[in-house]
C-alpha cells in the first residue's frame, strides 16, 4: 500500500518488510516496470552538471522514517557528479503543509540535524499531533528550543517560498505516493517486490550508473 493523496499512510508496497535482508537483486538484473520506469517527458534537474536524486518524502509517513538513516548515510558516499536533495511533499493538504514548513523551518533554524529523525519518531510512532502550528511550537519548546524565534523561522518568506519550490516540484514530477524517489529527472524507482530499504538504494546506484552512461 502507498501513502497517496487519499490515505497518506505508507509507501511502496514492497518497502513493508520489518527487517532489512541481505542478497537484493543484483545491480545488473534490473527490470524496467517492476525495478523503474522511465519518467515521461524527463525533467530537468537543478543542477544540469549534477546527476541529481531527489526523495520525496512526508514526516507522517512511517516508511519514510525507516528509509531516513539509511538514505543519509548513502547520500553521505554519493560520487563528486551526484547530488541527493529532499523534497517534503504537501499533497495540497494544509496538515501535511505544516510538516513540510516544519521541515524547511528546522533546516533554516540549523535544528534539522538534531531533530528529523525526533519528528518522524513523534509523529509515526508516538501519534504527537505535529499538523498544525500551535502544536508544532509546543513541540519545538518541549526540544528545548526557543519556540518564538522558531516561530517566526516557521512563517518567514524564506520557508514559504522552499514550500512553493517544493509544491511545483512535487507537480511537475507527478508525485503520488512517498516515498518515492527520482533519479536525473529520468528514472522513478519502483522497487516491486524489493526485501528491504537497502535493495531500494541499489536500485537508486544502478539508476545513477544509468543516468551517467545516458548523460555520456
Amino acid at each position: 500500500m502507498a501513502m497517496t493523496r487519499r490515505d497518506f499512510h505508507v509507501g511502496l508496497a514492497a518497502l513493508v518488510a520489518a527487517a532489512i535482508m541481505p542478497g537484493a537483486r543484483a545491480d545488473d538484473d534490473l527490470v524496467e516496470g517492476r525495478d523503474w520506469r522511465a519518467m515521461s517527458p524527463p525533467q530537468s534537474s537543478a543542477d544540469q552538471a549534477q546527476i541529481e536524486v531527489l526523495e520525496f518524502f512526508s514526516y507522517g509517513c512511517s516508511h519514510c522514517g525507516s528509509l531516513n538513516p539509511l538514505i543519509k548515510a548513502w547520500a553521505e558516499q554519493l560520487p563528486d557528479d551526484v547530488t541527493f536533495r529532499r523534497v517534503p511533499v504537501t499533497f495540497g493538504r494544509a496538515a501535511w503543509a505544516n510538516l513540510a514548513r516544519l521541515y524547511y523551518a528546522l533546516e533554516l533554524d540549523g535544528s534539522l540535524a538534531q531533530l528529523d529523525q525526533a519528528v518522524f519518531d513523534a509523529v509515526t510512532q508516538d501519534r504527537v499531533n505535529l499538523y498544525t502550528e500551535r502544536n508544532i511550537l509546543k513541540w519545538i519548546d518541549q526540544q528545548g528550543l526557543d519556540a518564538d524565534a522558531f516561530g517566526k523561522t516557521f512563517n518567514s518568506f524564506a520557508v514559504e517560498a522552499a514550500l512553493g519550490r517544493a509544491r511545483d516540484l512535487e507537480a511537475r514530477m507527478r508525485i503520488d505516493a512517498v516515498p518515492r524517489i527520482i533519479v536525473d529527472g529520468r528514472y522513478v524507482v519502483v522497487g516491486e517486490g524489493v526485501r528491504g530499504y537497502e535493495d531500494l538504494l541499489r536500485i537508486t546506484d544502478a539508476l545513477v550508473q544509468r543516468a551517467r552512461a545516458a548523460r555520456q
